[in-house]
């Protein structure tokens, strides 16, 4: 018998019906309330509560949008159990297109937070409460920070049986077997016993059709694995199993000046493979960046203009690089935006 006594806030949800919760986040010091927006979905048969969440990063915006397609979903009309998507997280940030709280602290390095603590730390412990400890499983949606842009990929503890089947259900080319950072949401959902997925794809305040795509398709095929969607039909052509990297690293500039990159996002480099070119403005001097070793760019920057010591290509290593980079190039076919008809003289742009 599904349980009829789901409530956050202090507002109860019955089976089968949906609502939007506003989780009280502080004041402006213009006096203006401050709210965490919280979609839930009840279907009217018992399952899992899985999380969604996006914009804990306040630039982070791909997620936003993901959230948004995701609760379009004919599908959760059938849904089993309870989905709470909460599109952004540091409403703070998102207002102000910062990654960081007013107070320049990090959301993700505050959990799990204090009810007396700092800004960041209260909405860490308000985030935990009301969401994290009513759930039995979660998403985080993250994307690479501002001038960085990040495969499609997901990061979880593979140590974990549970969190493991779900990374792969999510199937995108690449997971990174990742430890838990310090003050992050995945740490402390993961301490309170909440298998918990990073999916981080993207460049921050930018929207990325391929990654925003994925991101809807892979909640729903971790919702599937867990029986809250029916699954679907087997087809002719099985889906390509991702691949898990056994390590990765950045490589950093050796010196000031402006970089021209030679190698794309997903692209597959060899040891000693050119990856850019970083000159003075007169191009009198030159300093050739080459790879590490082997492996599949899955982030990099998009600013040619660095510094020394920054980061510029992030390289994942795996042992069999042909393999990946098949999986990537079939995954980007399958996700490519779908091409937009231009108007006719019939139809002008209004």
């Amino acid at each position: 018998m599904i349980n009829n006594t789901f409530c956050i806030n202090g507002v109860t949800i019955a089976p089968g019906t949906r609502t939007t919760i506003d989780l009280p986040a502080g004041k402006l010091y213009t006096h203006a309330p401050m709210a965490i927006p919280v979609h839930v979905v009840r279907g009217k048969r018992d399952g899992p509560t899985l999380f969604v969440c996006a914009a804990i990063h306040g630039d982070e915006i791909n997620g936003v949008e993901i959230i948004r397609r995701l609760l379009k979903l004919a599908a959760l009309n059938r849904l089993r159990g309870t989905l709470l998507a909460v599109p952004i997280v540091n409403v703070h940030g998102f207002i102000n297109h910062s990654r960081y709280l007013p107070d320049r602290r990090d959301l993700n390095r505050s959990f799990p937070g204090s009810e007396k603590g700092s800004l960041a730390a209260r909405i860490a412990h308000l985030f935990m409460e009301e969401i994290v400890s009513k759930s039995t499983h979660g998403i985080d949606i993250h994307t690479g920070a501002i001038h960085r842009g990040n495969l499609p990929q997901i990061r979880a503890n593979l140590e974990d049986n549970e969190t493991e089947k779900l990374a792969r259900a999510f199937n995108v080319p690449v997971i990174i077997s990742s430890i838990l950072r310090d003050g992050s949401l995945r740490e402390a959902a993961a301490e309170a016993g909440i298998p918990t997925l990073l999916y981080e794809s993207g460049e921050a305040l930018r929207f990325d059709e391929v990654s925003i795509r994925a991101g809807v398709k892979g909640i729903t095929n971790v919702m599937r694995e867990l029986g809250m969607l029916a699954k679907k039909r087997r087809s002719e052509k099985a889906p390509a199993e991702p691949v898990v990297a056994h390590a990765s690293s950045w490589v950093r500039a050796g010196e000031s000046g402006i970089l021209r990159a030679m190698v794309p996002l997903g692209g597959r480099v060899k040891k000693g493979a050119l990856l850019g070119v970083i000159a003075d403005p007169f191009g009198e001097r030159e300093l050739q960046i080459t790879s590490p070793y082997s492996g599949i760019i899955i982030g990099k920057t998009n600013l040619p203009l660095a510094n020394e010591g920054d980061a510029l290509f992030h390289i994942a290593r795996f042992s069999d690089l042909r393999d990946v980079e098949a999986k990537v190039d079939v995954f980007h076919e399958e996700h490519a935006p779908e091409p937009v008809a231009l108007p006719t003289p019939e139809s002008p742009i209004i």
